[in-house]
Formats: C-alpha cells, structure tokens, sequence
C-alpha cells in the first residue's frame, strides 16, 4: 500500500512541474497538468522538446477595435 501513495504522489507532483513548464513556454497551465497526469514522464519530455508558440500580438476588438489617431488640422 505504501507503494502506491508514493507512486501516485510522484505522478501528481510531476503533473504539477508540468504545469509550471507549460506555463513558461506559454501553453495552457490546466490542458498539461491533465496531460501529465496521463501520460507522466513523456509529458514533461513533450514540453521541453517542442517548440514554445510565438507570441501573438494582443487583440484590440475587445477594446472598442483600433482607431486611427485623428490628423492634426
């Protein structure tokens, strides 16, 4: 029985330095921690291979959209 509440413990604190890994490469901090707890070890291989997305610009619809700035008359 012990065996297994450290098994299970390991597993649960790899998903949650999966999530932290995640959140540094910007992917979702929630989708890895459930991945980890799936997949494990080969999750945080997953993460550190692959390639961070690249930023995307921030939005600007939610603010009303982009105006241009009045000419000076």
């Amino acid at each position: 029985m012990d065996e297994y509440v450290s098994t299970g413990t390991f597993w649960f604190t790899v998903a949650l330095i999966n999530a932290g890994l995640a959140e540094q490469k910007n992917r979702s901090r929630w989708n890895w921690f459930l991945v980890s707890l799936l997949l494990g070890p080969f999750a945080t291989l997953l993460i550190v291979v692959w390639r961070a997305p690249e930023p995307v610009p921030p939005s600007m619809t939610r603010r009303g959209g982009w105006q241009e700035p009045a000419a000076d008359r």
